[in-house]
């Protein structure tokens, strides 16, 4: 699987030009070949031209002939999952059953979107049948459904080289909706993207589809994804990462002569609220959980939870030792980019000195220090602290936590009501204590996408229900999830269709019902063959 360093651009390869980089192993601190070379302008506008020419095919296709394409990506990526693997692992030091398990993961993920474009209710068909004899004024017949937006931009992300990269759930619900996809891969793993892109290419050939419903663009800086959100035929775009990018992209899509929909997951420090008698009853048990979850990828998952509410006392005093203990024996990390690295080192600073935190615990120092290099961490404030200081509120990307002792469990609602919007909040507790606790849950509720009990916030089960999304700013859209099936909705709009033919009807919206499809008609839920 040899790599040339070049995007692909539909059914094409770009140009080797003059601005090129390479990716770096954070393992080892060295660049790894090939080059790869920055898309032009020209090819950024190709691969726009021709997604625009495919969506007005792909975007008319059935449900049944999306979902093979998604079944066969995903049989494309298993077939050459060693060669991703290597690769991968070389990019991002990541563990190898780490990257095995995610590449599991992306692959059940396409799978279950090809269920659900297959099957069909996705669409929410709906009618409301006409009655040319109503009064005063007759009553049109009415029918709606979700259709496709049209081409769609995606951003790879770092931490997710496979799950929230170039097949991920961004352009896996993208393409079920019906919608061509270019991928802006991510400068960190770009070798990666490559083989998971002609992967993705090469089940696109095989089935005859139109060229353009796929292109990857690669870059190291930020124009080529610039020059895609601002592009007049882009319909909607996709982000995963850091804040400041996340914002700065979102504005750029809202800022358009014509603004389109721009969902970004950018920030969130996924609150851990441990109840009184679950910490007396529960306290070593949950150190040992929460421990695992922060310094889980070296503490770089989206639902890292970074910041711990606990009411001060003995029971707390036992569970803060056990976890200093679990922290001081813990081995240095290798981040995802140097960069990541340097922003983990400084923010412990900006903490450790300014702030008003304790550091109780860091685990041993790296013999060999790398730029990638990172040492898991252990801090301490009191609520007055945290609630004086909104920088303690905000994410630390990396193995670290926040330990925020509270006076009484009435400072739980006060810092609660501080916290910015977040993927999860997590509560321990017993079932009695959980119920005296329906004011905070309240909160919680308005201020994440996820509510956990007695659990951990890493880990996303990928299903139906699941909701990975919340207030801003760990997304600019509330309404909308990246994980799970219901993130096909945000690459769809609804279309109505008044006193429209039968014979021109979309078929999820004929009388005769001739896919079976759930659908509301006249208000009532049914899967009738005629209506």
């Amino acid at each position: 699987m040899n790599l040339l360093g070049t995007s692909i651009v539909g059914g094409s390869r770009g140009l080797a030009g003059s601005d090129c980089f390479r990716a770096t192993a954070p393992g080892t601190g060295t660049a790894l070949e090939p080059a790869f070379f920055a898309a032009s302008r020209d090819e950024v506008d190709r691969a726009v031209t021709l997604a625009t020419e495919a969506f007005e095919v792909y975007g008319r296709l059935s449900g049944a002939a999306r979902g093979e394409l998604l079944r066969r990506i995903a049989a494309q990526l298993e077939s050459v999952e060693p060669g991703l693997i290597e690769r991968a692992h070389l990019e991002t030091a990541l563990p190898v059953v780490r990257l095995r398990g995610e590449i599991g993961r992306t692959c059940s993920q396409l799978r279950l979107f090809a269920q659900v474009v297959e099957e069909g209710s996705w669409t929410t068909p709906r009618i409301d049948h006409g009655d040319p004899n109503r009064k005063p004024l007759p009553k049109p017949d009415v029918r709606s459904m979700l259709r496709p937006l049209g081409p769609v931009v995606v951003f790879g992300a770092s931490n997710f080289p496979f799950a929230f990269s170039v097949a991920g759930g961004d352009t896996a619900s993208a393409l079920a909706a019906g919608n061509p996809v270019i991928v802006k891969a991510h400068p960190a793993h770009p070798g990666t993207s490559e083989l998971v892109g002609l992967a993705i290419r090469a089940s696109i050939s095989e089935l005859g589809l139109h060229e353009g419903c796929f292109s990857l663009l690669f870059d190291s800086r930020n124009r080529v994804g610039e020059e895609l959100v601002r592009h007049p035929q882009i319909k909607a775009g996709a982000f995963t990462g850091s804040l400041p990018a996340g914002r700065a992209l979102f504005h750029m899509a809202v800022n358009r002569a014509e603004p389109i929909p721009f969902y970004s997951e950018m920030s969130s420090t996924n609150p851990l609220f441990i109840l009184p008698r679950a910490l007396e009853e529960f306290g070593e048990k949950i150190a040992e959980g929460l421990f695992g979850s922060f310094t889980l990828g070296a503490g770089q998952f989206c639902t890292k939870p970074g910041l711990v509410f606990l009411v001060r006392g003995k029971a707390a005093d036992d569970f803060v030792n056990a976890l200093r203990s679990k922290v001081a024996e813990s081995t240095p990390s290798t981040l995802l980019t140097s960069g990541i690295a340097e922003h983990y080192r400084g923010s412990l600073e900006v903490r450790r000195g300014n702030l008003g935190t304790r550091l109780l615990a860091m685990g041993a120092p790296a013999s060999e220090t790398l730029a990638t290099t990172a040492v898991t961490a252990l801090l301490q404030s009191e609520a007055e602290r945290f609630l004086e200081n909104p920088m303690l509120a905000e994410e630390h990307f990396g193995p670290s936590t926040l330990i925020v002792e509270c006076q009484s469990s009435q400072e739980f609602l006060r810092c609660a009501a501080v916290l910015g919007g977040q993927l999860t909040a997590t509560v321990h507790g017993t079932e009695q204590e959980i119920r005296e606790y329906a004011d905070l849950l309240r909160r919680l509720e308005a201020k994440a996408g996820r509510v956990i009990f007695n659990g951990y916030p890493t880990g996303v089960e990928v299903g139906h229900a699941m909701v990975h999304g919340g207030p801003y700013p760990s997304t600019t859209d509330v309404r909308m999830t990246s994980v799970g099936t219901m993130a096909i909705h945000r690459f769809a709009r609804p279309i109505c269709y008044q006193d429209c033919p039968e014979s021109i009807l979309p078929e999820e919206l004929r009388d005769d019902n001739p896919i079976g499809l759930w659908r509301l008609v006249d208000g009532r839920f049914s899967d009738a063959k005629s209506c």
